[in-house]
């Protein structure tokens, strides 16, 4: 097996937990060759169905926007259903001298249907404790359940993950704060920010058969929606509006000012919720790659052929049709990010990260610039990519880090920065 490969899926089982199926290595040698990525023609963003061109923001949500959301649906993602028509919120704990007496956090239970036996999202919410403010959040789902954010003893053990460990006949206990580097919360309360994270497992397990247990097989009749009519990462992205639907209702949260962020396959989700729900304010695509922010025409590192054959439940199964010939694939990566317009957008890639295709994530933000622009919006503002450690653009913006497949505390930083000119 190819080194690269190797280190993204040892990172992808010990971080991640993500697929209990044994991944099959349909793409045994992936090309990192610039030379070798192929000729392609992406599709034109500001040209709809009918060969016209869009020449205003109101023509692009008028129409245009309209129909790329639905040929993603129609050939990536699969549907996305509206609010669950019992959603209601039960507060689980509240501490008011949390994180060294910086933060206000607090446990609360999103059920997605009537009464306390449901599916539910257990969310976990820190907000800056000295202010009389509401605040700016940032919302993301975590990998390991919500006790891997901190070592607080107060934070209670996610009982999806506990589910997910006894499918995977694992007996050690849980471990907390294993995720902490990945979620600098004192920091981010430092800068007025509050942060808002929940277990991706709570909506839908991580594996090719989540479904049966995850919400698409839960909330089926409900919503109206067969299991196959969508998929994880919808499932997954549909939770991130549903974590809204509470903020919404929170006195410490400026809720017309929440950013959701994903990292990996949850920074496609993120994109996803955000192309879906425009109530978030930004977004943020940390290192999502293929099937995210990355151009899936360009043959380079993963590729639609993989992805769609060892991770089959991410995407719905028209999606992995265009595995023979990508080209045809009626959307890419950069309508994707489109769908974000006009609100401020950061892609981000990491040097080592290579299998993520980092070229193939600038050159997507690069493509989105046109549809920006119609608001009057700047992007990158440049052709080349940047040097790494050095984040560039506007409403639009990108940095390449240096080190692995990861959100670090240099990532944060510059959403911070990003978040303190765009969004506060």
């Amino acid at each position: 097996m190819p080194k690269t490969i190797h280190v993204y899926l040892t990172l992808f089982i010990l971080t991640c937990f993500a697929s209990t199926a044994t991944p099959a290595f349909a793409q045994e040698k992936p090309n990192y060759d610039e030379a070798k990525v192929g000729v392609y023609q992406l599709p034109d963003p500001l040209l709809n169905s009918h060969q016209k061109k869009v020449r205003t923001a109101a023509d692009w949500e008028g129409s245009r926007r309209k129909e790329v959301l639905q040929l993603f649906k129609q050939h990536v993602f699969g549907q996305f259903p509206g609010q669950a028509k019992d959603i209601h919120f039960v507060t689980q704990r509240i501490d008011s001298s949390a994180v060294e007496g910086l933060a206000i956090a607090k446990q609360v239970r999103i059920y997605l249907t009537a009464g306390k036996k449901g599916p539910f999202i257990d969310l976990l919410l820190y907000v800056p404790a000295h202010t009389s403010e509401r605040v700016p959040v940032f919302a993301g789902w975590n990998f390991n359940g919500n006790h891997n954010v901190s070592t607080d003893e107060q934070i209670l053990i996610s009982q999806n993950y506990l589910d997910l460990l006894t499918l995977q006949k694992k007996n050690a206990a849980p471990t907390r704060g294993n995720q902490e580097k990945n979620w600098p919360v004192k920091t981010l309360l430092q800068h007025g920010y509050g942060v808002a994270t929940a277990y991706y497992g709570d909506v839908e397990p991580d594996h090719p058969q989540g479904w049966k247990t995850g919400i698409r097989s839960s909330l089926a009749k409900s919503l109206q929606l067969k299991y196959s009519d969508w998929c994880a990462i919808g499932a997954w992205a549909w939770g991130l509006s549903r974590m809204l639907d509470y903020l919404q209702t929170d006195n410490n949260v400026d809720a017309g000012k929440v950013i959701v962020l994903g990292h990996s396959r949850l920074g496609k989700a993120a994109l996803w919720a955000a192309a879906n729900d425009t109530r978030f304010a930004g977004v943020i695509s940390n290192n999502s790659g293929e099937g995210g922010a990355a151009i899936a025409r360009r043959n380079y590192g993963e590729t639609l052929q993989f992805i769609t054959t060892t991770f089959p439940h991410w995407f719905i199964e028209k999606y992995k049709s265009y595995a023979a010939d990508v080209n045809k694939l009626p959307v890419d990566a950069h309508l994707l990010l489109a769908l974000a317009a006009p609100r401020p957008l950061y892609v981000a890639s990491a040097t080592d990260d290579q299998w993520a295709d980092p070229h193939g994530e600038f050159l997507a933000a690069k493509n989105a610039e046109p549809v920006y622009a119609l608001y009057g919006k700047k992007g990158l503002g440049i052709t080349q990519m940047p040097a790494p450690d050095t984040s560039i653009g506007n409403t639009i913006r990108y940095h390449i880090r240096t080190g692995v497949h990861d959100i670090l505390l240099f990532d944060w930083m510059q959403y911070i920065r990003f978040a303190d000119e765009l969004v506060r």
